[in-house]
């Protein structure tokens, strides 16, 4: 696995609008503010000129989102990438992304949500380290949660072990600014299926679930060497699930598993599910319990700090990661390997 380097004080932060740009006044304000947030930091940007833009989810055309990400890998100034937003269309510019210029200049590629389209490739193909942690957008928040500031520490290489927050966003207040943050007013408890406590190890992997199963079997999923190159390791996956009803995703795993993609798992992590609905009247766990993941015999947690009901903890794509899950608090360590 190549490990980019990491960022320090003064380094250039390229921003690409892979996915979606400012779609209203209140996101435009939050993305300058944004800006402001790294240059207090002390560190240079590099804006992608889409930024702004926004056209049915997409801040530009696929080629020109495409050729935005190969210019930013190229550029010898930037020396790391933070995509701006999500959205749901970034996997369009799957084929105008010149991957041999990444692997000649790698650098760490953060993102979330939709970003998962590019960092998961980029892992599971070229066997290089990618963060699956915050989008540009959120540092640009009234109050930057602890979710980013970890996020920018884990950039910076200072932190390598994450930890369960209190709360997560149980409201979110209504829009004035675009700076307001979430409400935080639910309590965190990450659970596990057979309510024991957990203790595993293994190298991670993981995404958006909805995302990776899209990419699943397509040329842009390299999950069949990634297993070999790492059996010996075992994975860990996580998946954020944003939109599937629980319905669609017992298919969605047995779909995956078909594919071998838990060949060697180790363990597997669920954050918050975005979305909670069922026709056959499902929660998280007893979906869970009824999926294909019912016969692998391996540890499953759920309700992580992982979500789109934040906060959303940083996760080092491709690293040996030790997790922990105990009276419902949870602690990854990453070791660089």
């Amino acid at each position: 696995m190549l490990y980019p380097k990491f960022i320090k004080e003064n380094s250039t932060i390229g921003i690409p609008a892979p996915s979606d740009g400012a779609y209203d006044s209140f996101k435009k304000n939050k993305f300058e503010h944004a800006a402001l947030f790294f240059k207090e930091k002390g560190y240079n940007l590099v804006l992608s000129k889409n930024l702004y833009n926004s056209n049915k989810g997409r801040s530009a055309s696929a080629e020109e989102r495409g050729k935005e990400i190969n210019e930013m890998f190229s550029d010898k100034n930037i020396d790391a990438i933070i995509c701006a937003a999500g959205g749901d269309f970034l996997e369009e510019i799957l084929p105008y992304i010149d991957f041999d210029i990444i692997t000649k200049n790698p650098k760490f590629l953060m993102g979330f949500s939709d970003p998962t389209g590019l960092i998961y490739p980029i892992t599971t193909k070229y066997d290089i380290a990618t963060i699956y942690g915050s989008n540009f957008s959120p540092f640009g928040a009234e109050n930057v949660h602890q979710s980013e500031l970890d996020a920018l520490e884990l950039l910076e290489g200072k932190k390598l072990e994450v930890h369960s927050y209190d709360n997560y966003a149980g409201e979110y207040p209504e829009r004035i600014t675009g700076l307001e943050s979430p409400i935080y007013n639910k309590a965190v408890s990450w659970q596990t299926l057979d309510n024991k406590n957990i203790n595993i190890k293994g190298r991670i992997l993981g995404g958006v679930l909805g995302v990776i199963f899209e990419l699943s079997g397509t040329k842009y999923d390299g999950i069949n060497e990634f297993n070999e190159r790492y059996k010996d390791d075992g994975i860990i996956w996580f998946f954020d699930n944003c939109e599937q009803t629980f319905d669609e995703v017992i298919r969605i795993l047995w779909k995956l598993n078909e594919l071998d993609y838990f060949k060697y798992a180790k363990g597997i992590i669920f954050g918050r599910f975005g979305v909670e609905s069922s026709y056959y009247q499902y929660d998280i766990k007893s979906c869970l319990e009824d999926s294909i993941l019912s016969k692998l015999n391996i540890p499953i947690i759920y309700d992580a700090d992982f979500s789109h009901k934040e906060p959303c903890i940083p996760l080092i794509n491709g690293s040996i990661a030790k997790v922990e899950v105990k009276d419902g608090k949870g602690k990854i360590n990453f070791t660089l390997e």
